[in-house]
């Protein structure tokens, strides 16, 4: 007797730029670009919270540069479209606090110097600036080899955010979120089973209305109709209303979405933040390396789908431990995969940094929409494939 088709339901979400914690991200990653313009040697580690009418920046930076808190700020929110007090909260008034401290030296100690540095090798020198185990995943179900739930997902966020600042939809105002189900059969999407989509509006906005525009202009947009059929269902703001939004609505804080700028659940999270920090901390650097890897594995050919672990130990150089799962996609096993990665990839602080160029300004775009699966990234190329499929013929031949 042939077994039935087996159906699995997946969920991811995004949010948009005017949503709470992303008006944090934003700002905290914009600290960080400013002060990379002029010192990309700096040690950054910015938190940021918001409420009504109020920002407060704290945590701690080691930099030669003068960076202009209020103004950078005030910049952020402007550009996201907070520039009224009629949304609760605006670039204009609101109240900036700031507290900065140094990088404590026992954390600069480690970093500075690593304890496993033997003085022959300066990429050894630089220790990684946190304990704490990075996930990266890839599979082959989408373009960008990234999981479809979650790239849907940010699909209509960016649909959203594009509609209101064109003017396409006047009555839309920043805040909003998406959250797309998918419908698996025998591992692979099948079709969009649920659409869930909030964003604040305009307090004259008839209900009817906003439904069917936002299906219509956003929906229908951003989701291809390949994914929607008729049993597809759509909850538009499904309390019926959202006029108050944004930090008015509900506080933000940083590093709070880190499912939404990974990969929506499809794969464990370590629990880092990433927006805030500069490379040295492995919770942004490892995760930037660990998604590089996997999505090189899969444009490889090595599998078709593949999540990996690596774990650090504060002030050492070298990985503490390297674990890969390819579900049995594989076309060897995980432990030779994972000979494979050892082999290929150079996963120390410093080589990580030197490899994906990450001592730049380019880190408020990573804010919205993911981490990953944009193409402008440099974790994102697949410029290593040539080198597995040498490292992978050596146990295939």
């Amino acid at each position: 007797m042939k077994n039935s088709a087996q159906k699995r339901f997946f969920t991811s979400e995004s949010v948009t730029e005017g949503h709470p914690d992303k008006v944090c991200d934003q700002i905290a990653d914009a600290i960080l670009d400013d002060i990379f313009t002029e010192d990309p040697s700096a040690r950054v580690a910015v938190e940021v919270c918001a409420t009504t009418g109020m920002v407060m920046v704290f945590g701690e930076v080691s930099t030669s540069h003068y960076c202009d808190i209020p103004g950078i700020v005030r910049g952020v929110v402007k550009d996201i479209g907070y520039d009224d007090s009629s949304l609760g909260f605006d670039y204009k008034t609101c109240a900036v606090l700031s507290s900065l401290d140094e990088q404590s030296p026992d954390i600069a100690r480690g970093v500075d110097e690593a304890s496993d540095y033997v003085g022959c090798d300066e990429i050894d020198k630089l220790g990684a600036g946190d304990q704490g185990m990075m996930f990266g995943c890839a599979t082959d179900e989408t373009p960008e080899l990234m999981p479809l739930p979650i790239m849907l997902a940010h699909a209509l966020t960016m649909r959203l955010t594009e509609a209101r600042k064109s003017g396409e939809i006047p009555w839309l105002r920043p805040d909003g979120k998406a959250q797309v189900t998918v419908e698996y059969v025998d591992g692979k999407p099948k079709r969009v089973d649920v659409v869930v989509l909030s964003s604040q509006h305009s307090d004259d906005v008839d209900r009817q209305e906003l439904e069917s525009t936002l299906i219509e202009k956003v929906v229908k947009k951003a989701v291809p109709a390949k994914w929607l059929d008729k049993n597809t269902k759509y909850y538009v703001n499904p309390t019926g209303r959202f006029v108050i939004g944004g930090p008015a609505g509900d506080s933000g804080v940083t590093g709070r979405k880190i499912i939404v700028d990974t990969y929506g659940g499809y794969c464990p999270h370590g629990g880092g933040a990433l927006s805030g920090k500069d490379p040295t901390k492995v919770d942004r650097s490892g995760t930037y390396m660990a998604r590089y890897i996997c999505k090189n594995l899969v444009a490889a050919g090595v599998c078709k789908r593949v999540e990996l672990q690596v774990a650090y130990a504060i002030g050492r150089a070298h990985p503490v431990s390297v674990y890969v799962d390819t579900f049995g996609t594989g076309v060897v096993d995980d432990a030779t995969v994972a000979k494979i990665v050892s082999e290929v990839f150079d996963m120390r602080p410093q080589a990580i940094i030197r490899r994906l160029r990450l001592n730049r300004p380019i880190y408020r775009a990573t804010s919205n929409y993911g981490h990953f699966g944009r193409a402008e990234f440099s974790w994102e190329k697949t410029d290593r494939v040539d080198e597995l499929k040498r490292a992978l013929a050596k146990y295939t031949l």
